[in-house]
This record gives C-alpha cells, structure tokens and sequence, in this order.
C-alpha cells in the first residue's frame, strides 16, 4: 500500500492506495501547525480505512511549504556566493534584480572568483586554492554557512564547482553547499539564482523533514518517505533535504498527474481548483508540460524545470458581488466554513452560487434561496468564462483535446466547455493532487551541452543516459528498475564547434519496504 498526501496553502488531502485501487480518502483545511493538522488527518484516515501502520510501504508528501517560505520571506537562511568565473562575468553581479525584501532576509555577500570554461568545456581561467580559500575564511568570519557556488558553464564542466566545494568544506565543515549544476539549467544567472534559492531553504527543508519523520514515527508508519518533484516524479525525503528547490510548483504537477491517472486521459488540459485559485496545465503524455522558458518564483528569475502552468483567480472561496457583477479576485480571509452563506456566514462566495444555481448541494440551501436567480446565472456564466479563457490560453489549437477538471472547487462549473473534445470530472477528484503524489515514481533529469568535434555524438548521449539514470538512483529509485524514458537532443547552431544540448530524463519505482 502507498500513501499520498498533499499539503497544500487552503487544503490538505491523503489517499491510501493498493495497486491502482484507492482504499481511503481525506481532506481538511491546512492548518497553521502544518504537523499538528497533518497527523490528525492521518489518524482519521487511518481509522477510516482501518489499515494497520505496517501495510504501508511508501509515503510521498506533495506540499507547497518551501514555495510559500519564499513568497512569504519567512524561515529563511542567509546564503553567501560564490561565482567562478574571473576574468569574464563582472558585468552583471550574484543577486542582481533581486526584490528587496527578499535581500533583506537572505543575502550575504556575494564572491567573483577565476574559473568556469567555455561552451565546449575549455578552461577560461584556472581555479586558484588560495582565493577559494581566502573567500571562505571570510564566509566563515561572518557567520554563514549556507552557500551557493556557481560556474560558468557547469553544464558541460562541473569539475570546478566540485573542486570549489572540497575547498570550502575543509574551512568550514559543517557548511551546506548548493552547486549550480545539480539544481538549474543553461544559464548562468537564473541557474545561479535557482542555486540561491535552494541553499536559503536548506535549513528549513531539514527541520520540516525530520518534524514530518517523528510525526511518523509517533504514529508507527516506518515507510520510507519521499517528497514530489516539480515534473511529477518523486525523491527520497533525504534528497529532498538537499534539494528543496526542487518542490517548487510540486503540487501543480501532482494535481496533474493525478488527472492523468483518475482520468485516463494523457494528452488533456487540465483544470486543477482550489479554494483561492485555480490552475490550468497541459497533460503530455501523462505528464505536466514543462515551461519553456525561465520563470519566476518570488520575484526571481530561475531556470529549474517548472509544470507550465497558467494561474488565475477563482476558487470556492472567491468573493461575489452581484450588482456590479464581479467574482473574484479577492477571497474570504478566514475558513470558508465560518463565512459563506450556506455555512451561516455574511460573505456571498462562488460555492454560495454554485448552490443557489443547483448545481451544488451541500450546507443550507435555504441561505442563498432569496437570491436573485438571473443575477445568479450571470455569475455562473462568468465563472465559466474564466475557465474557458484560462483553456484556450492554455491549449494548443490543433485537434480538441478532453479537459479534465480536479480540486474540489470544480464542483464550481457546469459540464460544458466549447472547443474541447470532452470534459471530464473523474471520481476522487477532489484528491487529485494526493493521487498524483501516491503514484509517482523516482525521477532523474540530465542536460549537457557537448562540442562534437571532442567528443561522438554516441558517447555524448550515453554519458548523458548514465548520469541521468545515477541521479534516479540518488533520489531514491529502486536498482534493477531505473530507465531512460525521455531524450531530447538540439543542435546548437548559433555556438561554433558542431555543439550539442542533450536532455535525458529517467525514471525508476520507489524503493519500497518488502
């Protein structure tokens, strides 16, 4: 038996599941003391399905904590930098067009110093001991300890990074070092800025981690534990403490995937509400689309893979006005039980139109029994006009394609959706995102850039696939099941020397208890 859980900003879910049946389900608000909400709504399900703690062979944990910690500028970890790169780079300095308020709270000093290569891995300036050295006792003097070292061109050669690393351990040992290379892609800045960020959340991930392990603990689920990535796969929960970056928008690709998985449906637009939002992303192969392109998280530019995804603001919580006619953007500030009007609140909300237009049939309908009927109509409407906006931004226009509707504020839309081949509500879909986290498997992912004129293209594609495969098999995949699922490889013409991208994603199955 696997059990997902997702930790969300306004709801928490958990699914058990045994093969690809689902025994047990659950939601409940998120609750300030994330452990203290989480492990009553493990003993409720627990109770509910009557398992016993042993059956349990993995535990994967999707959550938005990491993602919310920068947004909200807090519980974070000031983060020095170091740049190899001298003579080349002065230009443009580490934290450039970082917000403010987030420099406040995280930056420490930032270092130039000589190294990284050139596209096809030659040396632009050797690493010197003696500045590494001196940069760090410097580090160390300030009381840091988290720090982020990045390389011109790590991707091809990440033998300067590494070298960089050693040095600075043996100054300050119990440093946590971020290397670009292991976190970002092409692109020195957002890929430094990727490493930036992940060194900040460190700390954080650690402690939240072995909070979660000793409420698991406490309940007797000694299951190995792993957090969702942000492409819909999985890692280990020690990886995670490394990585935490790489949750970022996991929760977006679980949704998805469990979409994919309740729906059947693999190639679909899918539309994920919530109680303050909703998502919209495109299923390829029963996996999220990536963005292709950097994006933005808490005003900073990074390049690390992200589900291409298109948020807007419409959830079960979004407030209504009438007259004028308005839904949204703004939502009610406390638990949408104590405020809707179905619930006995003072706040007409989207579910409170949901349920006076009947398509909705939950708290007392006789609340909302008075309201204007054609002004609640116009208020469905606009609702669905936000959805199907938000869809035909998102979908390519080629052939329809089924959309797939998930979260528990899509009990918000009629069934209808123009330019779609289908829509589909599958059940368990307001656990959608608990879904996706229970079946994912382990995922690893490669890009090199490599100059044909050293090196075969078959031996580049080979190197790829294998380093690739070890970094499934550093997350948490089991031996024996590791595989190559995804190669992408693009002739960069604009760069001399006959260059090469190559992508390679891997997958392998959890490495569960016998």
């Amino acid at each position: 038996m696997r059990l997902g859980i997702n930790i969300g900003d306004t709801n928490s879910h958990a699914v058990l599941m045994k093969d690809t049946a689902i025994l047990g389900d659950i939601q409940t608000t998120t609750t300030p003391d994330i452990t203290a909400g989480f492990t009553s709504m493990l003993q409720t399900l627990m109770t509910k399905t009557n398992v016993d703690p042993a059956q349990i062979k993995a535990i994967t944990i999707g959550t938005s904590h990491f993602t919310r910690a920068i947004i909200e500028r807090q519980n974070l970890t000031r983060v020095a930098v170091i740049r190899l790169g001298l003579p080349a780079t002065r230009a443009i300095l580490p934290f450039t067009d970082w917000p403010p308020d987030l420099l406040e709270v995280i930056k420490g000093n930032a270092y130039l110093a000589h190294g990284g290569n050139e596209f096809d891995g030659r040396c632009i300036a050797r690493l010197q001991k003696s500045e590494i050295q001196e940069i760090t006792s410097r580090i160390r003097d300030q009381g840091i300890r988290s720090i982020a070292i990045s390389s011109v061109f790590s991707m091809v050669n990440a033998s300067m990074e590494e070298e960089a690393a050693d040095i600075v351990r043996q100054i300050i040992p119990e440093a946590i070092i971020t290397l670009s290379h292991e976190i970002g892609r092409m692109g020195l800045l957002e890929r430094e800025n990727a490493a930036i960020m992940n060194a900040c959340l460190c700390d954080l991930a650690n402690h939240s981690i072995q909070t979660i392990r000793g409420a698991l603990a406490e309940m007797q689920l000694d299951a190995p534990l792993y957090l969702s990535q942000n492409d819909g796969t999985s890692m280990a929960a020690c990886y995670a403490e490394r990585y935490p970056v790489l949750t970022f928008c996991s929760i977006n690709s679980n949704a998805m995937c469990g979409a994919a998985f309740l729906s059947g449906a693999h190639e679909a637009v899918v539309v994920d509400m919530g109680g303050k939002t909703s998502k919209v992303g495109v299923l390829v192969g029963g996996f999220p689309r990536e963005l292709a392109f950097a994006g933005y998280l808490g005003g900073v530019r990074v390049n690390i893979r992200m589900p291409d995804v298109f948020t807007f603001n419409l959830g079960t919580a979004s407030r209504v006005s009438l007259d004028p006619l308005r839904v949204g953007p703004e939502c009610v500030t406390q638990d949408l039980v104590s405020c809707s009007l179905i619930f006995g609140g003072s706040d007409l909300t989207a579910i409170d139109i949901a349920v006076a237009a009947g398509i909705k049939d939950i708290g007392q309908r006789s609340a909302v029994a008075n309201l204007p009927p054609r002004k609640v109509e116009a208020a469905m409407r606009e609702m669905q006009r936000m959805v199907q906006q938000a869809v035909n931004r998102m979908r390519i226009p080629t052939a329809p394609i089924p959309v797939v509707l998930v979260g528990s504020g899509s009990v918000l839309l009629r069934m209808r959706l123009t330019g779609v081949s289908d829509v589909i509500r599958p059940d368990y879909f307001s656990v959608s995102r608990a879904v996706g986290a229970a079946i994912g498997q382990v995922g690893g992912e490669i890009e090199r850039v490599f100059s044909l004129t050293l090196i075969s293209r078959e031996t580049a594609l080979q190197q790829t696939r294998e380093a690739a495969c070890l970094k499934a098999s550093e997350a948490g995949a089991a031996p024996g099941t590791i595989k190559v699922v995804e190669v992408q490889e693009t002739p960069l013409n604009y760069l001399p020397g006959n260059t090469l991208y190559v992508r390679v994603k891997s997958m392998g199955d959890l490495l569960i208890n016998p």
